[in-house]
């Protein structure tokens, strides 16, 4: 589950789909959940719950960003624990 993106030069709109890994960002893809515009104000996110908790239920794996979309519409729950950072820390001498 990954965005996909559209719209203009400087003007992103988002869509949110569930598509193979392997293929390209703006590729062809497997089903639409929803869509995002990060540039309206309040931020429009609208996900359709039924069809993300399906996919989710079998297995589709979301990025980052959707996962934090999915949290703040209500669709997953937040995690109690937090994840590990992805950065490496530098070790003192």
């Amino acid at each position: 589950m990954r965005l996909t993106r559209l719209g203009d030069k400087k003007s992103p709109f988002y869509r949110i789909v569930v598509c193979d890994s392997r293929k390209a960002r703006e590729g062809e893809y497997i089903d639409k959940i929803g869509h995002y515009n990060p540039l309206s104000n309040p931020v429009e996110v609208k996900i359709d719950a039924d069809k993300a908790k399906d996919w989710i239920a079998k297995g589709v794996q979301p990025t980052e960003t959707v996962r934090v979309l999915l949290i703040k519409a209500g669709v997953l729950e937040k995690p109690t624990k937090l994840s590990p950072s992805k950065t490496k820390t530098k070790k003192k001498k």
